[in-house]
């Protein structure tokens, strides 16, 4: 099983093939946004790599961050846990000003 650290989080054992957003919110216990549910669509679902960034981005995770013209961040919905993984968990719901997280996610990557 993959490895998923979060920074000044600790480690967290995770399924292989698991929504990194997923894994975030149901494993390490974080307070992981994802106001679009899941789709690509928002960009809350951000997370900066330490260690671990995969190589391959969906067509949806590179046109919402283009659009927004974000770098240096990927979305969290959009990447499967197949190997181990050290991010910092950037967009959280503590200070958002957000009710809610965001309804969750699909267990398979949308759209």
């Amino acid at each position: 099983m993959p490895l998923l650290t979060v920074e000044g989080e600790g480690s967290f054992e995770v399924p292989v093939g698991k929504r990194l957003v997923l894994a975030l919110e149901q494993d390490a216990h974080i307070d992981q946004l994802h106001a679009c549910s899941g789709k690509a669509r928002c960009t809350t679902c951000r997370v900066e790599f330490i260690f671990g960034e995969p190589e391959a981005r969906t067509e949806a995770e590179t046109a919402a961050l283009t659009s927004r013209g974000l770098t240096g961040v990927r979305l969290s919905c959009q990447i499967l846990m197949n190997h181990d993984m050290t991010v910092r968990a950037i967009s959280r719901l503590a200070g958002s000003g957000r009710a809610d997280a965001g309804r969750t996610p699909a267990d398979v990557i949308e759209p």
